[in-house]
């Protein structure tokens, strides 16, 4: 298998996957009152509701280029309106867990598939497919432990927001404000810190098949 192959492999696993992320982020707000996303037509499969160009494309293509061992991404954040949820705070924390669990689920589901077909990984059909879950598994880990980062506008701030004082706003605003800019430093010279998290959770997952 070619590296052109793996490449656009990793990428349409990426855009999948955010995907998937930002459909859960809608879901979760649903079920708490709020139709704001079912409204803006993002829960949707079609990835042309949810591309970020600069998040899902740009972003992804130079650690492609650059030759990175992980690639990460994200879509357009889902809107939701707290005004419609009874416990704006509570809801706010639910609606961000939901994008990096559903990461979190398709990594455990995609690992035990990988795990049930590792043994015929001789078998040529079968070998490719072995590759491509795993890079599926490894996309769906490193979305989940990069989008807990907290950092705006992961859901990693969100869910930090939603658990420190009220007290504590100073932090907030100084994070919302400059968190792009230390978000795009952090992908660039801080990953290798979570590295070593994503892999741990990876070779849980795909056992012996890692």
């Amino acid at each position: 298998m070619n590296d052109f192959v793996i490449s656009a492999f990793q990428l349409l696993s990426l855009v999948f996957s955010v995907m998937i992320h930002e459909v859960l982020h809608g879901l979760m707000a649903l079920k708490l009152g709020d139709t704001t996303a079912k409204d803006q037509g993002r829960l949707t499969l079609n990835p042309l509701k949810h591309i970020d160009p600069f998040g899902s494309v740009v972003v992804p293509l130079v650690l492609l280029v650059t030759g990175s061992p992980i690639l990460i991404g994200w879509a357009k954040p889902v809107m939701y309106n707290p005004a419609n949820i009874k416990n704006p705070k509570t809801g706010d924390l639910l609606i961000k867990l939901a994008g990096p669990a559903s990461n979190l689920a398709l990594a455990v589901v995609f690992g035990l598939i990988l795990r049930l077909l590792f043994p015929f990984v001789n078998v040529p059909i079968f070998g490719s497919l072995v590759i491509f879950l795993k890079i599926i598994v490894a996309t769906n880990v490193s979305l989940a432990i990069f989008n807990l980062v907290p950092l705006p506008p992961l859901d990693g701030s969100s869910i930090l927001f939603a658990l420190i004082p009220d007290k504590w706003h100073a932090l907030q605003e100084f994070l919302t404000r400059h968190g792009f800019w230390l978000l795009i430093i952090f992908i660039f010279f801080g990953f290798q810190l979570i590295l070593p998290i994503i892999g741990s959770i990876y070779l849980l997952l795909t056992g012996p098949a890692g």
